[in-house]
C-alpha cells in the first residue's frame, strides 16, 4: 500500500488540531429552530467537513459559520428548497449516532466554534427532530464515512508497519461504516420521510494514484451498499470529479490541479491542496446532487 494512501487520510486528521480553538461556543437544543414551514419546501444536509464547506487554516473565519459555503446552500438555491446544513467537520459514522463514540474533531470544533445549525445533541437526534417538525422536507443528503478512514490511519501509524495494519483492519472498518450508515438511513426513513434520501459519495484527490483512488472506491462501494439497503440514491461525486479532472491536459486526473480543492496553505500560496472542495468543487458537488435529485424525482413520476 502506497504512502499516498496514508497521506490522503492523514491530511484531514490534523486539521482541527492546527486550528486555534479559542472562542467558546455553546450549542442550543436541536429543537431551537423547529417551527412551522414559512417559505419553500425543505432540504436537510447531514455529514462532515465536505458538507460544511470547511477550509483548512482559516484563522478567525471559524468564529462565523457563514464564512463557509457548502454544496447544500447551492443546491437549495437551485432547487428552490430551504436548505438546512447540519454537518459537523470531523464527524464519523459512529459519532453521528453517539456523543461518546470516537470522532475526528467534530466535538472539539463544535464546542469552540459555531456550526451552520446550533445543537448540542447528536447529528442523528437533530435530523430526527428536524424531519418530525418539517413534513415538507423533499430532500435529505448524507456525506459520511471518510473520517472513519482517517481514524483507522491514525491508529495504524502507531504500529511498526502502517500499511500492513491498514490492510489488516480495513474490512472491519468498512463493515462498521456500513452498519452505522444502515442505522442512520433506516432511522431517517423511520420518521415517515417520503422524499428523496441521498448518499453523496467521495471523490479522489488524485485519480492517477491507484492506491488512494482504490481506497476511495472501496469506501464508496460501502456507501452504495448502505444506500441500496435503504432505498436511497447515490450522487456520484467520484465520477463527476474524475471527468472534470481528466478533461484538462494540465490537471491530467489530479483533482488539485483541476482547481477543485482548497490550497493546503493559503498564506504561502502553496501549489498543493488538502482534501476539501474549493468553491468550484462545491459547485460541482451541487450540480451532481441537483442532477441526482431531479433524476430520482423523474423516476417517481
Amino acid at each position: 500500500m502506497s504512502s499516498n494512501k496514508v497521506s490522503f487520510f492523514t491530511c484531514v486528521a490534523r486539521r482541527v488540531g492546527r486550528a486555534a480553538l479559542a472562542l467558546a461556543f455553546t450549542g442550543a437544543s436541536a429543537l431551537a429552530w423547529a417551527g412551522p414551514d414559512k417559505h419553500h419546501d425543505k432540504m436537510l444536509s447531514l455529514g462532515d467537513s465536505v458538507v460544511f464547506g470547511y477550509i483548512t487554516q482559516d484563522g478567525y473565519a471559524y468564529v462565523n459559520a457563514d464564512n463557509f459555503l457548502g454544496y447544500p446552500e447551492l443546491v437549495g438555491d437551485a432547487l428552490r428548497l430551504d436548505a438546512t446544513n447540519a454537518s459537523c467537520p470531523g464527524e464519523t459514522t459512529a459519532g453521528f449516532l453517539s456523543l461518546t463514540a470516537p470522532d475526528n474533531g467534530c466535538r472539539p470544533f463544535s464546542a469552540n466554534f459555531p456550526l451552520h445549525e446550533s445543537y448540542s445533541s447528536t447529528q442523528m437526534d437533530f435530523a430526527l427532530a428536524f424531519l418530525g417538525a418539517n413534513r415538507k422536507t423533499k430532500l435529505v443528503t448524507l456525506s459520511l464515512g471518510a473520517n472513519d478512514g482517517f481514524l483507522l490511519l491514525a491508529a495504524c501509524q502507531l504500529e511498526p508497519n502502517p500499511a500492513a495494519c491498514i490492510q489488516r483492519d480495513l474490512l472491519a472498518a468498512l463493515g462498521a461504516v456500513f452498519a452505522n450508515l444502515n442505522t442512520i438511513l433506516s432511522n431517517l426513513r423511520g420518521t415517515g420521510f417520503k422524499g428523496v434520501l441521498m448518499v453523496v459519495n467521495y471523490y479522489s484527490v488524485d485519480y492517477n494514484d491507484p492506491g488512494q483512488t482504490g481506497l476511495t472506491m472501496a469506501l464508496n462501494q460501502t456507501l452504495a451498499a448502505a444506500a441500496a439497503a435503504n432505498g436511497a440514491v447515490v450522487a456520484d461525486a467520484f465520477t463527476a470529479f474524475q471527468k472534470a479532472a481528466t478533461a484538462s491536459t494540465f490537471a491530467a486526473g489530479n483533482t488539485c490541479k483541476a482547481g477543485l480543492l482548497n490550497g493546503s496553505n493559503p498564506q504561502t500560496q502553496s501549489l498543493t491542496c488538502d482534501v476539501h472542495p474549493s468553491l468550484s468543487g462545491q459547485s460541482l458537488l451541487a450540480k451532481t446532487v441537483k442532477d441526482a435529485y431531479r433524476a430520482a424525482r423523474h423516476g417517481r413520476d
